[in-house]
């Protein structure tokens, strides 16, 4: 991905400008628009406007990899967006990710190259269920950044183990509809 950061840097400057001559050029109760803030108003925009460009991007680019790979399916897995959009510590960057949009176009690139698309359920416990013997473990935490079985000792990436449970999942979905 390009230099989103320094762009992102950029634009909180440029915020903290345009909030700073706002009240700077206050009478009153009124604001006064001079041709700096009008200014700093179209470099401000033109940032944010490079930046959703960016990640609409990133988004076309991923989403026509995985078409390109031609799975026989994708299954993704529907998250709760708008409770981790609660969360403070992930609401910026779930934000930023546009899922939605994510979802959409693979769902339309996929329907277009006739690739099927199963949609897990929101409670799957994808990342909870141990791939070796299914044991589902209740108190994994989202600071577990890998999976410990107690039943087998299975140790593995939570987010890898994740993705091998979803596949399984897709396949058994695919396995019912055909029957």
């Amino acid at each position: 991905m390009e230099n989103i950061a320094g762009s992102k840097k950029t634009r909180r400057r440029l915020q903290r400008q345009v909030s700073r001559k706002y009240q700077m050029n206050k009478k009153g109760d009124r604001y006064c628009k001079t041709g700096n803030l009008i200014k700093s108003e179209k470099r401000l925009l033109r940032i944010n406007h490079r930046l959703t460009n960016i990640r609409a991007n990133h988004v076309h680019q991923a989403t026509a990899a995985i078409i390109k790979r031609k799975p026989s399916f994708i299954c993704l897995e529907d998250l709760n967006v708008q409770g981790m959009m609660k969360n403070k510590h992930l609401s910026e960057k779930v934000q930023e990710q546009n899922l939605y949009e994510f979802r959409r176009q693979i769902e339309y690139k996929a329907n277009w190259a006739k690739i099927t698309v199963v949609i897990a359920d929101r409670w799957y416990p994808s990342s909870k269920t141990c791939i070796k013997c299914g044991y589902m473990k209740k108190d994994l935490n989202l600071s577990d950044r890998t999976y410990v079985c107690p039943y087998c000792g299975n140790v593995i990436d939570r987010d890898f183990q994740a993705a091998m449970n979803l596949k399984r999942y897709g396949e058994a979905e695919l396995f019912q509809s055909a029957s």
